[in-house]
């Protein structure tokens, strides 16, 4: 039944995705149609129709070449036309939604003042008349300005807006030093410091070029640990060999670490990835655990597999199952999981520190009337940064409860576990982000007060 439910609602949401791509498209097709219509000269306006015919077709054949290349599994390495097709394709259709709201609100406006007079308008001599036989009505000329600059500045926002996130923000590494109170830290291991990447999705948004220029910035920070927490690529065909062949550039005297990620089950690469982390020298823990001494002391380095939230029938699964013979009581424990909704049970485990990626910060975050809007927050409440709730015996505490323990609130006075979730250096959907830089992250282990 569960199936059933779950490829309708497939179905439906590809439907309804394919069907707003047809309508934006169709909608500034018509409005660049009927611009070029006013150009005087007739040569010069068949000129440019035939361009606007040109670049549908190009944006047609570009969608069938990709979505055939993606059934088939081969993806462009790095391909600026996908890329720049995908940013087109998103500001296109957000612009085109934001412009149907505008006019919807107009609608909805003209519905409610018609409604809400009680008998005609009583005509005035007045240069504001417009008058049709016997009939004559005063036009809100305040109104239809509004409702005109609302509608040109919801078309071109998004476009802006986008433009932005796709040619600048969207490949400015940032580096993001943070330090974390450990529970049961020894001396020796305060000031540990661990470098963290996630989400490269190498492909077609992520080119090889600038994974080489992620890996150098996060070798600048001299890290004495490095940990890659899933998401090396996001589909079938993604170079995923040349991504590890980058990562293997990365030094740390403790080595380099990893776990996989959702798209290394969609890609059929959790073994490949494995392998390849091998073969360069690099473990990638997959329901393993290692021993790292430094120092003199040790802690115990877990790392799993995407924990998936729910099992092939619907039926909600239980996070890190099995994890429990891995964990240790006599040091502290480190875990990598790429889906940070793992963590009220890595906490009910005892897992002093969880280390995940995954949600790219949201990609996108708006900030209206004082309140910060953000996509991951439907479907985490670990979005990015730090996070804290108790350690151990926690199971009765509900996520909305866990964002109270955060760094900035939680009472130092609690043994808690605690979870960093990075945002991601690539991006997946489209190639754009806003407000929510690529991160690399510096994490530097301290001694719980």
């Amino acid at each position: 039944m569960f199936h059933v439910a779950a490829l309708i609602l497939t179905v439906l949401i590809s439907v309804s995705g394919i069907s707003l791509a047809f309508l934006s498209q169709r909608y500034w097709f018509a409005r660049a149609w009927r611009f070029a219509g006013r150009i005087d000269r007739p040569e010069s306006r068949k000129r440019v129709r035939g361009a606007l015919i040109s670049m549908l077709v190009a944006i047609a054949i570009v969608a069938v070449v990709s979505v055939a290349r993606n059934m088939r599994g081969v993806v462009s390495h790095g391909s600026w036309v996908l890329a720049f097709f995908s940013f087109w394709l998103a500001s296109s259709i957000f612009s085109y939604l934001c412009i149907k709201t505008v006019h919807g609100a107009e609608s909805l406006w003209r519905s409610f003042q018609a409604r809400s007079s009680d008998k005609p308008a009583i005509p005035v001599a007045s240069p504001h008349l417009v008058v049709s036989g016997a009939r004559a009505e005063k036009i809100d000329h305040s109104r239809r300005y509004f409702f005109q600059s609302a509608g040109v500045l919801a078309g071109v926002a998004p476009f802006v807006s986008a433009a932005y996130g796709f040619a600048a923000e969207r490949f400015r590494f940032y580096v993001n030093e943070v330090e974390i109170p450990v529970a049961n830290l020894p001396h020796a291991l305060d000031g540990l410091r661990i470098t963290q990447l996630s989400d490269i999705h190498i492909g077609s948004y992520m080119p090889v070029a600038q994974v080489r220029r992620a890996v150098g910035m996060a070798n600048e920070l001299c890290g004495d640990l490095v940990v890659v927490t899933g998401d090396f690529l996001t589909r079938r065909g993604d170079p995923l060999e040349d991504c590890i062949t980058e990562l293997s550039r990365l030094q740390a005297p403790l080595g380099v670490w990893g776990c996989n990620g959702n798209h290394e089950i969609y890609a059929q690469a959790e073994q490949k990835s494995a392998e390849l982390f091998q073969k360069f020298g690099m473990k990638l823990l997959r329901h393993e655990n290692a021993e790292i001494c430094w120092q003199g002391s040790a802690f115990n380095l877990l790392g799993v597999d995407y924990q998936r939230q729910r099992d092939d029938y619907g039926v909600r699964a239980r996070m890190l199952p099995g994890v429990e013979s891995l964990v240790r009581r006599d040091v502290p424990n480190i875990l990598l999981s790429h889906n940070p909704n793992s963590f009220p049970r890595a906490a009910e485990l005892g897992i002093e520190l969880s280390l995940a990626g995954h949600t790219h910060g949201g990609q996108v975050k708006f900030e209206i009337l004082d309140h910060r809007w953000n996509a991951a927050e439907f479907f985490t409440p670990y979005v990015a940064g730090l996070y804290r709730r108790p350690i151990l015996g926690s199971s009765s505490l509900n996520d909305a409860e866990a964002l109270g323990f955060r760094q900035a609130t939680a009472p130092q006075s609690h043994v808690s576990s605690a979870i960093y979730v990075n945002r991601g250096l690539g991006t997946i959907g489209a190639p754009i982000r806003l407000g929510v830089p690529p991160e690399i992250t510096l994490i530097t282990l301290r001694r719980a007060v």
